[in-house]
């Protein structure tokens, strides 16, 4: 089991809480990102460099992630990707995407997509908060968890 990182556009506390889960468990972490990373010394994380262009990054990961993975992202068509190939996917606020919830959860962005090429100012999501982290380290602590349990967890 590997945590893929769409790094990107993860929040430092986001990955500073990623951080201590992958040297706690212990589980390899990988950053995968268009941008020099620098994430602290660790043999359970690493970063990759990808080349700039339009989802370079999101095809890295897709191509890398086996079943089981846990992909951080809140990028949605990302999230729908990996699901397909097995993996899981998980936002910086804490919403695990699975298979039951990801088509709705494509067509709402497809939708609010369509409305901001109209012209209509959907806004953006609120900044991350307090709740939202603790949201997110809970649901990865669960996550973690459950592969611990099930045998799915190998170093």
């Amino acid at each position: 089991m590997t945590i893929w990182v769409d790094a990107d556009g993860c929040p430092a506390v986001i990955c500073e809480i990623l951080y201590r889960a992958a040297n706690r468990v212990p589980v390899p972490l990988c950053l995968v990102a268009n941008r020099a990373l620098r994430p602290p010394p660790s043999p359970w994380i690493r970063a990759i460099r990808v080349p700039g262009g339009f989802d370079v990054a999101d095809t890295r990961i897709v191509d890398d992630v086996e079943p089981n993975d846990l992909v951080i992202t809140a990028d949605i068509p990302l999230a729908a990707r990996v699901i397909e190939r097995g993996a899981q996917a998980l936002n910086p606020r804490g919403e695990l995407y699975t298979r039951e919830n990801i088509r709705e959860r494509l067509a709402l962005r497809n939708f609010m997509e369509e409305l901001r090429n109209t012209g209509v100012s959907t806004g953006g999501p609120p900044p991350l908060g307090n709740s939202d982290r603790k949201a997110f380290a809970a649901q990865l602590d669960r996550y973690l968890a459950k592969m611990l349990r099930s045998g799915s967890h190998k170093v």
